[in-house]
């Protein structure tokens, strides 16, 4: 356990060095997406599903606050000790696999957590922001973060150059994501997208998020937990079984 605290203690050291990087400007960004999408445009669009609009974009705010965050952490903290080699001592170190992989997780879930809870309050002083189902919420806010920590880890150990993790985050996360249904319900949207839309699993992910916040879904929200939680433990298998073999990190 000793060796598990250590690793995670230097995870977590990592980012919080960077304040303005990993923490100051995710929270810019979000200040943003609030006064852009809920300030000028929520106006305009008036309630989504019976609900100001404003509030209705802040839980998917704090799901992609965590979620990018996670995943950037957890890759490029990888792909950075890959260059310097500094892997090789870990995998080398009395610490068992499962200790790095779960080291290296949870330095990306908590600074996903950490935005996303900062966002949270940040929200809850522009608006009055609810939380009709918290343990529906609890719920699926940790398994949102666990995946993608999972996610960041698997892609910083296969990627062999930066632009390898700025290519999966910029061509493939953060497109899942806005076309998950962050800033609209995807009933809005006309035929083929709408159907389009359900085979994101981004937008079952946020569906549950704002159904803890709002008590409002468009699917099944028991189902959708269980596929989420499938999901992440699928992937720290695998990652599991990347640790266990040194694929990718052994030089």
């Amino acid at each position: 356990m000793v060796r598990f605290f250590s690793l995670t203690r230097r995870e977590v050291s990592r980012f919080v060095k960077i304040k303005g990087q990993t923490i100051g400007a995710p929270l810019l960004e979000t200040f943003l997406y609030i006064s852009v999408f809920g300030a000028a445009l929520g106006t305009r669009v008036g309630d989504l599903d019976g609900v100001d609009y404003t509030v209705y974009v802040i839980p998917g705010l704090i799901l992609m606050a965590w979620a990018i965050n996670a995943f950037t952490n957890n890759a490029s903290s990888i792909l950075q000790q890959k260059f310097q080699r500094s892997i090789d001592d870990q995998l080398s170190s009395p610490a068992s696999p499962i200790q790095l992989l779960m080291a290296f997780t949870l330095g990306g879930f908590l600074r996903g957590m950490t935005i996303s809870v900062i966002t949270f309050v940040l929200g809850s002083f522009l608006v009055d922001l609810p939380v009709e189902h918290v343990w529906v919420l609890i719920a699926s806010l940790l398994l949102v973060g666990m995946f993608f920590s999972q996610i960041g880890v698997l892609i910083g150990v296969r990627a062999e150059q930066f632009d390898d993790v700025s290519f999966a985050q910029t061509f493939i996360l953060q497109p899942l994501i806005f076309l998950g249904g962050i800033f609209y319900s995807a009933s809005l949207l006309p035929e083929p997208y709408q159907t389009l839309t359900h085979f994101n699993p981004v937008y079952y992910m946020i569906s549950t998020v704002r159904y803890g916040f709002l008590g409002i879904a468009d699917v099944s929200i028991s189902l959708s937990l269980l596929g989420l939680l499938a999901a992440t433990t699928l992937l720290f298998l695998v990652n599991y079984r990347l640790f266990v073999t040194g694929y990718k990190l052994r030089s």
